[in-house]
């Protein structure tokens, strides 16, 4: 069976750059935006995973309670306070969706401008609604809410595909514990670890980030960025960090702790040790103390 029209359709958006000018544009926008430490909290740092899809549940939900009570004559009052919970919910909502955005790959904002087009269409379908059921124009108010249903659901099934078919929003270093054997695995020589660079290693086909302190202590992580697998080997060392070279997020070298957005998701950390002049690592067990990362043998 090949593939449907629909997924043809969408693997289309991903490759169509006709609107990438505006993409760079809004982009450019919501990146300028002075949030502060807002912009982690609408990341979905203190989450541990994007808080956009947590938070598109009230406006969806209150739209599609309200969709329900019209189906039953006489419930054009208690849908139109329902539409307009869904409609001040949709601003928070939104806003964290476009600080993820303006933070992903090319076809993922494509897709994603698309996305935020059809909820715009779905937020103004719905304010029209609520307008008319203010007017006494019921009828008229049930119609565009479910045409704003319509939108709605258009909007879901594109971040559907932005989530599960492009890995927009998903821990892109989850598989390393599953894929990594157990036990200690040699990496090279301590002089091949010049102190305080960066150094791309591979552990079972696994790229891993080492950094030697200039007083010997060893800092070993998952090289792939949980955000969208940069190759935080590229990166800046400083402060005991290592930044993202592809969209900034800042993992600890210590623990692999993400510090700041727009990864929600922190780093894999090894253990590390140094035997017989050989660099070797391996991945904690969850019984193995944070303290006891790394050690010395001869």
């Amino acid at each position: 069976m090949g593939q449907n029209r629909l997924l043809r359709v969408l693997d289309g958006l991903e490759r169509d750059g006709r609107a990438d000018a505006v993409i760079d544009a809004v982009g450019r926008g919501v990146r300028a935006l002075p949030l502060g430490g807002v912009r982690d909290a609408l990341h979905g740092r203190w989450l541990g995973h994007p808080v956009h899809p947590l938070m598109v549940q009230v406006p969806i939900g209150s739209w599609l309670s309200a969709g329900v009570l019209d189906l039953r004559p006489g419930r054009s009052r208690e849908a139109g306070l329902l539409i307009g919970v869904g409609l001040a919910a949709a601003v928070p909502a939104a806003l964290a969706g476009a600080v993820d955005w303006a933070e992903l790959h090319r076809p993922q904002q494509r897709v994603g401008l698309v996305h935020a087009l059809a909820n715009t269409a779905a937020v103004g379908l719905y304010a029209a609604s609520l307008a008319c059921r203010v007017k006494g124009r019921a009828g008229a108010g049930r119609s565009l809410g479910f045409l704003g249903m319509a939108a709605v659901a258009t909007g879901g099934l594109l971040g559907g595909h932005l989530a599960y078919r492009q890995a927009s929003g998903a821990n892109h270093a989850e598989e390393v514990p599953h894929v990594v054997s157990p036990g200690w695995h040699r990496i090279g020589a301590v002089a091949e670890f010049p102190a305080g660079q960066a150094v791309r290693r591979s552990v079972d086909d696994v790229p891993v980030l080492v950094v030697r302190e200039s007083g010997g202590e060893l800092h070993v992580l998952a090289d792939r960025c949980s955000h969208l697998a940069g190759p935080l080997s590229e990166g800046t060392i400083e402060d005991g960090c290592v930044r993202c070279p592809w969209h900034g997020s800042v993992f600890r070298l210590s623990d692999g702790w993400n510090v700041r957005g727009p990864a929600t998701a922190p780093q894999p950390a090894f253990d590390a040790r140094i035997v017989d002049g050989h660099v070797e690592v391996r991945l904690p067990t969850p019984d193995r103390e944070v303290s006891g990362r790394q050690g010395v043998s001869r």
